[in-house]
């Protein structure tokens, strides 16, 4: 059985589509502590958190048969990605399963804040009618200013302009035409700041992010602007926060989230009399909760019982559909890497992977990366798809991908070309029926299926190797399933690709080298 782990709260729904999965056992242990955690892992395969579980790098290097880790939700902060990228567990999260809920939070924290309604509602609640304090901000033909305008950041700038105010915003991966379609300006940071009477955050927490919204950030902003952060405690600078509250340059914050969540009781924001706060609460909803229960579920399972992966953040994503499309390819590129993997006989400098016609117009990176999974295989027997670029990096091997629009014989082709230990260049192609085929080594033109064990030889043009090949493997009661030959004639040089039903000893190996003419004899198994 595959056990999936549960270790925070999941919605009833997300739970049974893990029960219902045969070869699927389900342990549901919401609550568990740092050191209950590490008692379990180490027989998980699938582990299941929201934001409550820290899994640490600790709990990564006891989890010995940990696959993939799900998030219920957007960040991944409470997850040591690196490590599980190292140990090749897939990280996967829900970007989309809380988009409208977080965005509506956050418009519901800045239209409270700027009406000053939490604290009219305790004033009410205590017997005092204050209509004069609260008097508050009308939103209309204000300016407010999104810090990132990722799934979140577009649903908050939608309903801002919905309430007439301008939107601002500033986001370094996003196009301006893409900030152009939803009618919002993009700017740079210093031009949002001074620009904005409001500002909400909707980015990730990164070391680049970490304090974005600090002392020289608010110092730059209009007097009295309101500050929203429902994204992650750390991005807006508590401490900082706290100084331009009291000097008046920041006019009131709504705050979400918190560098430590809870946060101690006598944190200052909390009794500030111009700040307002919730509990988390950007995707607790109903809706939510069963929208991103559902989606875990069905990505941890995809991944577990058919290796599908959606919304990772440390492995390229495919659907179902992209999958079954690019397994030819996924198949030929795996199988070029394992063939100069094997041939190679020392480290290996630079891996150069060009992709040309039909499959250059294709998201590429999920093959270049199965190119260096089936390289580095026989190397470790730890290498998979999640660790396959970490591993070359460590190794040292420089990686070079480009694309060409124009093959010179196939509508598709892949090429991959090794430096460093030998320079060695191996170009396959898919064929009708979707067979993947080996086309080119080094000068050597054939079609070759790589399929099984497979020896390489290369030898002087002469007559007669070919029939004492076949003589001496049948002698040793091996079976030739195929053989492609290759030459050129200008160097009186050739070679043979030789399907076989079973992989011969070294012994073996060592005739075909002796083998007159016999210039090298490898062997590689597909």
């Amino acid at each position: 059985m595959t056990k999936v782990l549960v270790s925070d709260a999941l919605a009833a729904q997300g739970l049974e589509i893990l029960r219902q999965t045969p070869g699927l056992e389900v342990v549901d242990r919401p609550g568990l502590s740092p050191g209950e955690l590490l008692d379990v892992i180490g027989d998980v395969h699938g582990l299941v958190i929201r934001s409550g579980t820290k899994v640490t790098a600790d709990v990564i290097a006891k989890a010995d048969c940990l696959r993939v880790i799900g998030r219920a939700g957007i960040g991944v902060d409470n997850v040591d990605v690196p490590a599980a990228t190292e140990r090749g567990i897939v990280v996967v999260n829900t970007p989309e399963g809380n988009n409208v809920t977080t965005a509506e939070h956050a418009i519901a924290l800045l239209v409270s804040l700027a009406r000053h309604i939490p604290q009219a509602t305790a004033s009410m609640k205590d017997g005092r009618w204050e209509k004069k304090k609260f008097t508050g901000m009308e939103l209309y033909n204000r300016t407010l200013g999104v810090l990132g305008l990722g799934n979140i950041g577009r649903v908050v700038a939608v309903r801002a302009k919905g309430l007439g105010m301008k939107v601002v915003a500033y986001d370094p991966h996003i196009s301006a035409e893409a900030a152009a379609a939803l009618d919002v300006e993009l700017v740079e940071l210093d031009e949002l700041l001074s620009r904005a009477d409001a500002l909400t955050v909707h980015v990730p927490r990164t070391k680049e992010t970490t304090g974005l919204l600090g002392r020289d950030a608010f110092a730059r902003c209009k007097p009295g602007v309101l500050v929203i952060n429902a994204a992650r405690g750390g991005i807006v600078d508590e401490a900082a926060l706290l100084e331009a509250l009291d000097a008046g340059q920041v006019g009131g914050a709504a705050l979400d989230v918190f560098s430590e969540e809870p946060p101690p009781a006598d944190h200052p924001l909390l009794t500030h009399e111009r700040v307002i706060c919730t509990p988390h609460l950007g995707a607790s909803t109903e809706q939510a909760q069963i929208n991103v229960a559902v989606a875990v579920a069905e990505q941890v399972r995809d991944y577990l019982k058919q290796g599908v992966i959606r919304n990772s953040v440390n492995v390229p994503s495919m659907s179902p559909e992209q999958l079954e499309e690019m397994r030819p390819y996924l198949q030929l590129a795996e199988k070029l890497g394992r063939f100069q993997g094997q041939l190679c006989p020392g480290a290996i400098e630079q891996v150069e992977v060009e992709y040309a016609g039909d499959v250059a117009s294709r998201r590429v990176a999920p093959l270049t990366i199965t190119v260096l999974k089936g390289l580095l295989e026989s190397v470790s027997d730890q290498v998979n798809m999640v660790n396959a670029s970490v591993m070359a990096q460590e190794r040292g091997i420089k990686v070079v991908e480009s694309k060409a629009s124009q093959p010179q014989d196939f509508t598709s082709a892949i090429t991959v070309r090794v430096k460093g230990c030998i320079d060695r260049l191996v170009t396959g192609a898919v064929f009708h029926g979707r067979q993947p085929r080996i086309v080119r080594i080094d000068d050597f033109m054939l079609e070759a299926i790589p399929e099984g064990p497979t020896l390489f030889l290369q030898n002087r043009d002469q007559p007669g190797v070919v029939g004492t090949i076949g003589s001496l493997l049948g002698e040793e009661g091996i079976n030739i399933a195929r053989m492609q030959l290759a030459l050129v004639r200008e160097r009186g040089e050739a070679a043979m690709l030789i399907n076989i039903d079973s992989a011969p000893s070294e012994r073996v190996m060592e005739r075909l080298r002796n083998v007159e003419h016999v210039m090298a004899a490898q062997l590689v198994d597909f």
